[in-house]
């Protein structure tokens, strides 16, 4: 699943190749048409954001709001550039002066009215997104302590208490802090949790300004662990059993 940092990048792309200008719009997928994309033509793109794992795209009194889930993707083209993909696969294309973004994919592509937006009740559950200009760690902290039985890893990927952690970097930030993933928040730390969850915002960031993912400490790894040369494990976790990567010995 893409997570905020790959929506972070895809926000700046989409605000860098359209922003300001007026759209064309065209739904070649059905999914697209049934949701009224065209609707979005003739309009002028005011703005693109992230949140967490969310694109929003403002355009006047209508906001496009994309979720990419596992397989979706945005992509820019110069346009009447060759394509990826098929163009029937497109649920979206917004083609300004000399670029266009094609949407391919994924659970959630909507149109909200501007007015409600604040009231939306998927936007309005979500949490802090990690990766905010204007993060206050301590109360992030202290917001994940709500149920104090969770484990770690599973508070973690909960967007309605923080916003943008996927199974990557929930993963590799708890590595990185040394902290075991399943240990109950009951048992962890003011601390901890704070360095956990700056670990996480600052290996996003650097994949945001990378543009791309280095080389994973634990997460998919095979083989013994490069900090301790322990065994590094891997199960699901949670209600939602999300893959949860981990060293056996050095994260305890």
């Amino acid at each position: 699943m893409a997570e905020g940092d790959t929506i972070l990048r895809a926000a700046r792309r989409l605000d860098a190749a359209l922003t300001g200008q007026t759209l064309q719009a065209a739904a070649p997928n059905p999914r697209g048409r049934a949701e009224g994309i065209e609707r979005l033509g003739g309009r002028r793109l005011e703005r693109v954001e992230s949140h967490g794992k969310n694109l929003l795209l403002h355009c006047g009194d209508l906001v496009l709001h994309s979720h990419l889930g596992m397989n979706g993707s945005w992509q820019v083209y110069p346009r009447g550039g060759r394509w990826r993909k098929p163009r029937g696969a497109a649920w979206a294309v917004l083609a300004g002066d000399g670029q266009e973004a094609v949407q391919f994919g994924g659970p959630t592509l909507r149109l909200i009215p501007a007015s409600r937006l604040r009231r939306d009740p998927q936007l309005a559950r979500l949490g802090p997104d990690i990766l905010a200009p204007e993060l206050d760690l301590e109360a992030l902290a202290a917001g994940l302590r709500a149920d104090l039985g969770r484990s770690v890893g599973d508070a973690l990927l909960d967007q309605a208490l923080v916003a943008g952690i996927g199974n990557i970097f929930k993963s590799e930030a708890c590595f990185a802090a040394k902290l075991d993933p399943w240990q109950p928040l009951s048992e962890v730390g003011d601390e901890e949790l704070r360095t956990v969850l700056e670990h996480a915002r600052t290996q996003m960031l650097d994949a945001v300004k990378t543009g791309g993912r280095h080389p994973f400490a634990v997460y998919k790894h095979r083989g013994p662990c490069s900090r301790c040369r322990g065994t590094v494990h891997h199960r699901g976790q949670g209600d939602a059993n999300r893959t949860t990567w981990w060293c056996e010995r050095c994260q305890v």
